[in-house]
């Protein structure tokens, strides 16, 4: 098993606060807001998934990240080109997979989601993957809303989602809703 802290790991300043980033050479598996128990546990979890992953050029990954989100950002990327390496049960990579397919700047409902990945009814279990997901942002579980297009959950915060959503219809991020609470 991958000791966790064999992860690459890179605290990433953003204008939602601070992100915890983890690569091994495959790519970025790892990307959390950081300041709470979820990181940490996000960092455990993905340690013990991707035992055997070499961490040697996980470096020059963090470093990429680190210049796309800034872009992000900015308003000026709207899909990351690094590569990626998240680690999960089939079934979450799935769920995963499917939001990498959800447009910059639109959202999916879970019920939408469980269709799409052939699970009709199995909203709540797309809901727990999409809680589980390691890499935040470029895995844009923040665009999945609730059935009535409320905004429903979110590890980061509800402010950071409605920051996301509101970043990725164009407004910039030195925005109100950029600050927290």
């Amino acid at each position: 098993m991958l000791d966790p802290h064999q992860i690459v790991t890179r605290s990433i300043s953003s204008p939602l606060g601070p992100l915890l980033a983890g690569a091994v050479d495959a790519g970025v598996c790892l990307l959390e807001f950081a300041g709470g128990p979820r990181a940490d546990a996000q960092r455990v979890r993905v340690g013990a998934r991707l035992a055997g992953a070499a961490a040697g050029r996980a470096y020059l990954v963090l470093d990429r990240l680190v210049q796309e989100l800034d872009e992000y950002f900015q308003g000026s990327r709207r899909a990351f080109s690094g590569p990626l390496m998240p680690a999960g049960t089939p079934f979450q990579l799935r769920v995963w997979n499917e939001l990498l397919c959800i447009p910059y700047g639109e959202t999916r409902n879970y019920e939408e989601m469980a269709r799409a990945i052939g699970a009709p009814g199995a909203q709540r279990a797309v809901g727990h993957a999409n809680a589980r997901n390691p890499i935040a942002i470029l895995v844009p579980c923040h665009r999945v809303v609730a059935k009535q297009r409320g905004l429903g959950g979110y590890g980061g915060g509800l402010w950071r989602k409605r920051a996301l959503l509101t970043l990725e219809q164009g407004v910039p991020p030195d925005g109100p809703l950029f600050a927290s609470g």
